[in-house]
């Protein structure tokens, strides 16, 4: 709250599914959608509620919500992660879902949008507790997803172990083994090579072609990353032996800063000892205020939605701004980095690189049938290629930025989709 001329006044407060909603109706308006499509994809098909209920390991009985939200199964099943964090929101799981449908539509992909979530703490939990709980929410929602209608993948605080947690229940739902259920597996039960790192390769193949459009080189240049969890270090593995400068890094516990470029290797061996960059006494300590403030070439925000806001968009000095975690910059932001020419690659473009791996982890697992991880990475980069090229075509013909042509290539492509299935029944 905060006061002005006596009066208070009530501080926007960030809602994840309003700036979702808000970049859907930008590319909407622009294609000039017919009414019934534009209602059809402004809400969510289907949003689910779950409570769960779990015996701790202390005896303590406690209930938990969970959310599975199916933005648009037109294209093909849903899909999208599941998130265990106490933050958890149903709006945040509908947002997510959203940007899901968006994002696979970028890349062409047959498959649709959808997002899940659990109120909970991680960290606070015992692995024997985590499985309890997940396999109790897979129950919850057992109905809704299939290989043919929502595949999960992980995400905030889930991992490959949660991934095969849920491919257990379900397969014992279904009475038989059913690894297409859900991607990001581990590879012993029908997970894909190359699928770990993903997300962060999917940002390098988008930072190179943008590279080649802008006629601006990578190496040498200063890279900033907020978020050094799964994306924010592959990225930067990636990066750094390109001759990239990687000058300062953050993550939910501090942040670290050198101006001649931090050696990503040593930092690698640390965070796998202590799981934060904070404390690495070999560099000075950083916020993600200040670091946003860094005269850097390339910011890569890599954590949680809203992080790039209108209070902080006007500081940032970086040419490129590259898209890791989803939603990072809001509307208002948005329009601040266009102003101030930061050549922006939208988060339904470049961290496409998951999902694009987790669908060819879904048709291996339909076909029984799996690639090398040297052909996993060569059909990724492909995929990455085009989709960014589509987009720049886009932008070209819209004489618009990147984030709002990679809206307009999305909702044409699942317009398109609904007008062949006809009106009737659809309106």
């Amino acid at each position: 709250m905060v006061k002005l001329n006596n009066t208070k006044i009530q501080e926007k407060k960030y809602d994840p599914f309003i700036e979702a909603t808000m970049q859907y109706e930008r590319a909407a308006n622009s294609l000039d959608l017919e009414s019934w499509i534009y209602n059809r994809l402004k809400f969510p098909e289907k949003e689910l509620t779950v409570h769960m209920t779990i015996t701790r390991d202390d005896g303590k009985v406690e209930t938990y919500t969970g959310y599975r939200v199916q933005h648009c199964t037109v294209r093909g099943p849903g899909k999208g992660g599941i998130r265990y964090s106490p933050d958890a929101s149903l709006s945040e799981c509908k947002a997510l879902a959203a940007w899901m449908t968006w994002k696979t539509a970028v890349l062409d992909l047959p498959l649709g949008g959808a997002k899940g979530a659990v109120i909970c703490n991680p960290p606070a939990m015992t692995e024997g507790e985590l499985e309890k709980l997940t396999k109790e929410y897979t129950y919850s929602i057992k109905e809704i997803i299939g290989p043919n209608r929502d595949i999960p993948a992980p995400d905030v605080w889930t991992n490959a172990r949660t991934m095969a947690w849920i491919c257990d229940a379900y397969s014992r739902y279904v009475g038989h083994f059913e690894p297409a259920v859900v991607t990001g597996k581990p590879i012993e039960i029908g997970g894909s090579l190359g699928r770990s790192g993903a997300t962060g390769l999917g940002m390098y193949y988008s930072l190179l072609e943008a590279s080649k459009h802008l006629e601006y080189p990578l190496e040498g240049k200063r890279v900033a990353i907020i978020g050094y969890g799964n994306v924010g270090c592959s990225i930067a593995e990636l990066l750094y032996p390109y001759g990239c400068k990687i000058i300062a890094i953050t993550d939910i516990y501090g942040g670290i800063y050198n101006r001649n470029g931090i050696n990503i290797t040593e930092l690698s061996e640390y965070v796998t000892r202590t799981k934060s960059v904070s404390g690495f006494k070999k560099y000075d300590s950083i916020t993600n205020e200040e670091l946003l403030r860094l005269n850097c070439d390339i910011l890569l925000p890599c954590a949680v939605e809203g992080m790039i806001n209108e209070k902080n968009a006007d500081k940032i000095k970086a040419r490129i701004v590259c898209e890791g975690a989803n939603g990072p910059t809001t509307a208002d932001a948005d329009e601040i980095l266009v102003e101030n020419g930061v050549f922006m690659l939208p988060d339904i473009l470049a961290n496409a690189g998951g999902v694009t791996v987790s669908y060819l982890e879904w048709i291996q697992d339909l076909q029984k049938l799996f690639y090398s991880e040297e052909e996993v990475k060569t059909r990724c980069w492909k995929m990455m290629q085009k989709a960014f090229w589509d987009v720049i075509r886009v932008a070209d013909k819209y004489k618009t930025n990147m984030r709002h042509a990679a809206y307009i290539l999305a909702v044409q492509r699942v317009a398109d989709s609904i007008r062949m299935f006809g009106k009737i029944g659809r309106n």
